[in-house]
C-alpha cells in the first residue's frame, strides 16, 4: 500500500492542505467533532470527502471516508469498518487505524456514545466489542450483532475522494462485504437490557 499523493488524489490544493493538516488520529477526530452532525434534513446523503469538506457536516459514513483519506495521506491504510445492528437501530461506520500494532477508531456520532477509541485494542474484534454495551435502543435492547472485515478503500474506485455523485454504491458495497457474527444463539437469548440510568445518559446529543 502506497501513500496517497496529491497528484493521484484529485483534490484541489486547498482541500489537500486541509486534510494534510490532520496529521494524527487525534487531530482528525478533533476536526470531525468541530463540524455538525449531518442530520440529513433534505434526504439521505453519502457524500464524498470533497462534498463533506464543502458542506462541513457529516454522519458516521461520511466522516469515516474523510478520516480514511487523511490517514491515507499519512501513509496509513484507508480502512473503514461497519458495525451492523438489528432494526430499528442503525449501523455505525468507523475509520480504523493502528499504532504500534494496536487498533483504534475514529468515529462521528451525535450521541455521547459510539465515539473515538484509543489505539489499545489487540484485534479488530476486540475493538468492535468495545462498542457492544453502548449500542442499545431506548428500550434498553442491545442491538450490535456483527462487524465487517476491515474494508480497504485503496482497493475501490477513488470517486469516494472527490466525486459530486452520491456514494450510495460504496455504502452498499460495505454493507454487503463479509461480516463476522459476535453472538451465539445462547448469548443472544441471555442478553440483559441496559439500565434506565444508562439509557438516560445515552440520550445526550451534541448537535440539535
Amino acid at each position: 500500500m502506497t501513500r496517497l499523493t496529491f497528484e493521484k488524489s484529485g483534490f484541489t490544493e486547498e482541500e489537500w492542505r486541509k486534510l494534510k493538516r490532520l496529521s494524527t488520529p487525534k487531530k482528525i477526530q478533533d476536526f470531525l467533532n468541530s463540524i455538525p452532525f449531518n442530520l440529513e434534513k433534505r434526504g439521505e446523503t453519502n457524500n464524498s470527502v470533497r462534498e463533506t469538506l464543502k458542506v462541513r457536516r457529516a454522519h458516521c459514513f461520511e466522516a469515516a471516508l474523510l478520516a480514511a483519506s487523511a490517514l491515507w495521506i499519512q501513509g496509513k491504510k484507508p480502512l473503514i469498518l461497519d458495525l451492523k445492528t438489528v432494526r430499528p437501530d442503525f449501523d455505525h461506520v468507523i475509520a480504523l487505524f493502528q499504532e504500534d500494532g494496536y487498533f483504534g477508531a475514529i468515529s462521528k456520532t451525535n450521541h455521547s456514545v459510539l465515539r473515538y477509541r484509543d489505539p489499545i485494542y489487540k484485534s479488530v474484534r476486540e475493538l468492535s466489542m468495545s462498542y457492544f454495551h453502548e449500542y442499545f435502543l431506548t428500550t434498553g435492547k442491545k442491538t450490535l450483532r456483527s462487524f465487517s472485515k476491515p474494508f480497504d478503500l485503496s482497493r475501490v474506485k477513488m470517486s469516494w475522494l472527490t466525486s459530486d455523485v452520491d456514494q450510495a454504491d460504496l455504502a452498499f458495497e460495505l454493507d454487503e462485504s463479509p461480516h463476522f457474527k459476535i453472538l451465539s444463539p445462547k448469548q443472544l437469548k441471555n442478553l440483559r437490557r441496559a439500565d434506565k440510568i444508562e439509557i438516560k445518559a445515552s440520550e445526550i446529543t451534541e448537535f440539535k
